[in-house]
């Protein structure tokens, strides 16, 4: 066996359908090719929307279509700790602050930004006094934990021109290659909430340094986040994996499938009379 690990990390929010299989398949292909690991990580740190019913189809059905993988099982919720002392490291850099902008606001505070910033959260403009943000606290008010690119930059130096990532897969726009990582393309992106330790950026990058992942093998939809997330593996000291994005599975009008679209799921399929190998073969071979 080789040092080469890989993983799958769905979020138990709904039943898998053939997007989640063809992902999942890469990823456990790729590692089975070259003698390597192939890691089930659960990703429910959404407690609103994840269920344990969920997760236990998600890995009946990955059984069913013939994968296997390492045990225990990571389930994030059980070591919302781990993120908690992720974020304390973050704050003890000085590159997080408390927004206490609305989502409305935040959108508002975008259309205001000076012409050229795009569609994301820069900051505020003049930074919140202590006498405010103390005054904010004590009224019980809602804030986010944001990641502040400025202070980041100021952090990191020299070394924040030298950020990149290996791309072994295609990006959006054909990205191949070295990448040069472009974290402004995000913003000041929320890492926690006042009364949720994480987000899903400190989440996968502390667990996928955590569980030694070498090879991130993932739908191209979450190309943009890797951005920030060798930002997050600069920032925490954190070794770099070399990123595999691929194509995205599409229904007959071109429309990505998801959960929310009620895409046909691999229950259904399983159901239906499918065999898992005649399923696994046409993924392949897509």
């Amino acid at each position: 066996m080789n040092d080469f690990v890989t993983r799958f990390a769905p979020s138990p929010s709904g039943l898998l359908h053939m997007g989640h299989a063809y992902s999942a398949l890469q990823a456990f292909e790729a590692a089975k090719t070259v003698g390597g690991r192939f890691i089930l990580r659960i990703e429910d740190i959404d407690t609103t929307r994840c269920r344990p019913e969920f997760e236990r189809a998600i890995e009946n059905d990955l059984h069913w279509l013939g994968l296997h993988w390492d045990e225990p099982v990571r389930r994030q919720s059980d070591h919302m700790a781990d993120f908690t002392a992720a974020l304390e490291q973050l704050r003890d850099l000085g590159v997080l602050y408390r927004c206490f902008l609305t989502r409305r606001e935040v959108l508002s505070e975008i259309s205001r930004a000076p012409h050229g910033t795009g569609e994301v959260y820069t900051g505020p403009q003049t930074p919140m006094s202590m006498d405010e943000e103390t005054k904010r606290l004590q009224n019980g008010e809602t804030y986010a934990w944001r990641l502040s690119l400025k202070a980041a930059r100021a952090y990191l130096g020299e070394a924040w021109d030298g950020l990149f990532f290996t791309e072994q897969g295609t990006g959006p726009h054909g990205e191949h290659g070295t990448i040069m990582a472009q974290p402004e393309r995000l913003g000041d992106v929320v890492l926690a909430r006042k009364d949720i330790a994480t987000s899903y950026h400190l989440a996968v990058t502390h667990d996928d340094a955590l569980q030694g992942i070498t090879h991130i093998i993932r739908g191209v939809d979450l190309f943009e986040s890797t951005h920030i997330h060798v930002l997050l593996q600069a920032l925490l000291g954190l070794t770099t994996p070399v990123y595999r994005h691929h194509r995205l599975l599409v229904d007959e009008t071109g429309k990505r499938l998801a959960k929310r679209d009620q895409a046909a799921t691999l229950h259904d399929l399983r159901n239906s009379g499918i065999k898992p190998e005649a399923l696994r073969q046409n993924l392949l071979a897509n």
